[in-house]
């Protein structure tokens, strides 16, 4: 059970912890409850209270961290079964299957494929983040070595499917200092594998045929002091994988049963059976119900646009809208003597915007300022959108870079025309519809018109 307040004040030093940011041990303690503070922020804590207390009040998931440098990423920390309870930590990861089945044209083309999709959206790079390899005994162990060595070679964080343990030793030797996954444990080599993860210093993948055996491989794994583990909750059947992922979850946050308190691999290429649509149906779901990492036969822009989008929905915390970067962006080809519209920067209203002006086909500059991710009239009756922030948006960032002096300003705050004018002198403002639909026609007619 998660301890409250007044249990961690009990074994708290009773001294006016200054440096810990809190005036009392008691308000500290509160916040150590409440997870706002790490409870090794206490200077003064004895080392038997401090790993006593850093195990009751870690969370019920551990923290994986796999991969280096730009491919370094948290799994697991999660503390919530419903993302509208808090927030979930820890984004879902996408792998790209290869295998050394495949022929090494397949190969080749695939690993081609995986640098495709990379794009930004709302701040958040959206690319493939992970290589899933995996190994098939027909093939040899010397041709997944060097499907390895070619996998490593795309910068790609690995997840080595791989259960042979030797296979596994000479694989982890040409990829080790990536931090990779070794997803080769089960019931049966459980020992074998771990050590050579733990040599590798590398976090261990564990299955089992149903639950029952996972949960007693990773108790018997925990008891060999490792806890550096992913499970792969990949059933036989979809049905199976889907209350695998879901009652592993809520044995270790509702029933805070930590030997299942460790992130999970789905593999969805196992499940589709070669069925795309299927693939991608499956990626949604378990990005959703509760894939720390999920793999797929390919990942290109038909897949990407709406797992991302929906992970970017889903991993965003729900009490801070979702902002884009305050800036320039030019449209339909824009350049500097094109016109000015500015908005706000709450993400949804510049999709919606940025979709109609791009309809619209005019060339056009788009001015997104800091409005606290709030919409227009949000904005607007919180002080964020102003004649002052806009004008001073324009000066500090806009009249050295644009020559055009027209600025379009949203219909549902045409107040403000006056008093822009009045601060920016040299632009003419000229007020846009009420609605984003009605900007198309509204474009077109001022294009037709000479306006622009």
């Amino acid at each position: 059970m998660a301890l409250s307040g007044i249990q961690i004040f009990k074994m708290t030093p009773k001294k006016n912890c200054k440096e810990c940011g809190s005036p009392t041990c008691m308000a500290f303690s509160m916040k150590v409850a409440q997870g706002a503070v790490d409870i090794s922020a206490c200077p003064y804590m004895s080392e038997e209270a401090l790993a006593s207390l850093s195990a009751a009040t870690a969370p019920p998931m551990k923290t994986i961290k796999v991969g280096t440098g730009e491919g370094e990423y948290t799994l697991g920390g999660e503390t919530v079964l419903y993302r509208h309870e808090k927030t979930f930590v820890s984004k879902t990861r996408y792998a790209v299957a290869l295998c050394s089945c495949m022929d090494d044209a397949e190969i080749d083309a695939k690993i081609a494929a995986i640098p495709v999709v990379d794009y930004e959206r709302i701040s958040e790079r959206m690319q493939v983040e992970m290589v899933y390899v995996n190994y098939d005994a027909a093939s040899g162990a010397d041709k997944y070595v060097d499907l390895v060595k070619k996998a490593a070679a795309t910068g790609k964080t690995l997840v080595l499917g791989c259960d042979d343990v030797e296979v596994a030793k000479a694989a982890l030797a040409e990829c080790k200092d990536g931090k990779p996954v070794l997803n080769g444990a089960n019931a049966s080599n459980y020992e074998a594998m771990s050590a050579v993860a733990k040599e590798a210093g590398v976090v261990l993948g564990v299955s089992g045929a149903d639950l029952n055996e996972l949960y007693d491989t990773v108790a018997a794994l925990e008891k060999l002091d490792n806890k550096d583990l992913v499970l792969d909750v990949t059933g036989a059947s979809i049905k199976e994988a889907f209350a695998n992922a879901v009652q592993v979850r809520r044995a270790a946050l509702k029933d805070e049963d930590r030997t299942f308190g460790y992130p999970s691999i789905v593999n969805t290429v196992k499940l589709a059976k070669g069925d795309k649509y299927m693939q991608e149906a499956l990626s949604s779901v378990f990005t959703l119900k509760y894939g720390s990492i999920i793999v797929m036969e390919e990942l290109g822009y038909a897949e990407a646009l709406p797992l991302f989008g929906l992970r970017q929905n889903v991993f965003t915390d729900p009490q801070k809208p979702m902002k884009v970067e305050p800036g320039i962006y030019p449209l339909n080809g824009a350049d500097e003597n094109s016109i000015c519209l500015t908005t706000v920067d709450f993400a949804l209203t510049y999709f919606i915007v940025s979709g109609e002006l791009e309809r619209s086909g005019v060339p056009i500059n788009m001015l997104i300022s800091d409005a606290g991710g709030l919409s227009v009239l949000t904005a607007w009756a919180a002080g964020k959108l102003s004649s002052a922030s806009v004008a001073k948006f324009i000066t500090e960032n806009v009249e050295d870079k644009i020559k055009s002096r027209k600025l379009i300003i949203p219909g549902k705050v045409a107040v403000l025309k006056g008093d822009i004018e009045s601060k920016l002198p040299d632009w003419e403002v000229i007020v846009a519809p009420n609605e984003a639909v009605q900007l198309v026609k509204f474009l077109k007619d001022m294009q037709e018109n000479g306006q622009l």
